[in-house]
């Protein structure tokens, strides 16, 4: 195919917070073993686009280490993937302003390519799509803009970019957020069944030449704001209407909703297509060990060592220690970068979760230390309350990354 992938690694991820407190929003581990930035990534290679650009910003150093370790291509073949770092240029001092801003900065790289087309993915979504297809109705439109769209009902629309197209796809308004009470009817896409509208997913497909053009000459920061619709009326800009899973998992609550679904015995998203994988980065561990535990719709990785007594409806994630006879009910777990070793745990509560714990709706970061007879749960807990031990987001208590919650201690 000829074209560019241009994923874009996001901004500072306040709405993930404290999930995005060391880490940006790409690099946030998702669905036990992989990393959001997988997904985008795994689209690209799956549709036959392996010239692409990461364009980081925020918290970005676990992001490159984990897209050099894992993506490599062969030398006998033009494929890369290469990381974009926001830089200080004769041109510009700024940080990117946005994900228009971000990729006008950098387009003299994309340029160098010589495509015809670029394919602009955002980082944070969980979804599987064919980009040869949308490419195919691409040119069959001979469109200049081409933006994935999905069908949302009347209450998902109020807080997304909704569009009103033409029966032959064309895109002929945009309205951004309309909220809960605007009057929108005459954007129900019309081929559709009942009340639906069409939602940008984020993802658009530029002719180069337009993209050079519009990003000259209309000097906005954002895609989805401004450049698209200012586009639309000067521009062939269609929809590809994509009717498959696709979530944003840009906030708190979609994130642990997103996961937890994984976990269900026929879930939405499956992670176990094999004509379409989802790649990450290849670890040696060893198999998981389960002493003890009575597992009921659960996801458990590579590496662990599980004591525990019942874990129901959770995520675990590599190298997670569980110690006897604790619970873990509608979590996520998402365990540890590396073991203990021997000589560093005296006087250090073990890595991992201790005996005789009860953890309930939460997100345990990695590397989190807690000790035995712990109580952890967002019960009774107002949304943004926040100690030096824990978040609580949406309902979901947030044990941030490294944190050691002492033996005994209730949250």
């Amino acid at each position: 195919m000829d074209a560019i992938g241009i994923i874009l690694g996001g901004g500072q991820g306040t709405r993930l917070q404290p999930l995005t407190k060391y880490r940006s929003k790409p690099a946030v581990p998702v669905a036990g073993k992989y990393r959001l930035v997988d997904i985008p990534m795994s689209n690209c290679i799956n549709s036959h686009i392996r010239r692409i650009f990461l364009l980081t910003q925020f918290n970005s150093v676990s992001l490159h280490d984990h897209v050099t370790e894992t993506y490599r291509f062969d030398v006998f073949h033009h494929n890369f993937i290469r990381i974009l770092a926001a830089q200080q240029t004769p041109s510009s001092d700024l940080w990117y302003q946005g994900t228009a801003d971000a990729v006008r900065q950098n387009l003299r790289y994309f340029l160098e390519q010589n495509t015809q087309l670029a394919v602009i993915l955002a980082g944070d979504q969980l979804y599987r799509l064919d980009f040869q297809k949308v490419v195919e109705l691409h040119n069959k439109s001979n469109a200049d803009i081409t933006i994935c769209t999905k069908p949302v009902d009347r209450e998902e629309a109020s807080a997304l970019g909704i569009m009103k197209i033409s029966q032959d796809h064309r895109i002929t308004a945009f309205k951004e957020k309309p909220g809960p009470v605007a009057d929108i009817k005459d954007f129900i896409a019309p081929m559709c069944k009942g009340e639906q509208y069409l939602a940008s997913m984020g993802i658009y497909i530029f002719n180069t030449k337009i993209l050079k053009e519009i990003l000259e000459n209309n000097l906005e920061s954002d895609f989805g704001k401004h450049i698209i619709p200012a586009s639309i009326n000067k521009y062939n800009v269609y929809s590809y209407i994509y009717d498959g899973y696709w979530k944003d998992l840009g906030t708190v609550r979609s994130f642990w909703e997103a996961n937890l679904e994984l976990a269900e015995p026929e879930p939405e998203f499956s992670f176990y297509d094999a004509n379409a994988p989802i790649y990450t980065h290849m670890r040696f561990l060893p198999a998981s060990k389960i002493n003890c535990c009575d597992f009921n719709k659960c996801l458990l990785s590579d590496g662990c060592i599980v004591s525990g007594h019942r874990i129901l409806h959770s995520l675990i994630g590599l190298r997670q220690i569980i110690g006897e006879r604790t619970v873990i009910e509608d979590s996520i777990t998402m365990g540890a970068d590396y073991y203990d070793k021997p000589e560093t745990q005296q006087g250090k509560i073990p890595l991992g979760i201790g005996k005789n714990c009860y953890i309930k709706n939460a997100i345990i970061d990695k590397n989190v230390r807690i000790g035995d007879g712990v109580y952890i749960s967002p019960e009774g807990k107002k949304d943004g309350t926040e100690t030096n031990l824990y978040r609580v987001e949406e309902g979901i208590i947030v044990i941030p990354k490294n944190t050691e919650i002492p033996h005994g201690m209730k949250l």
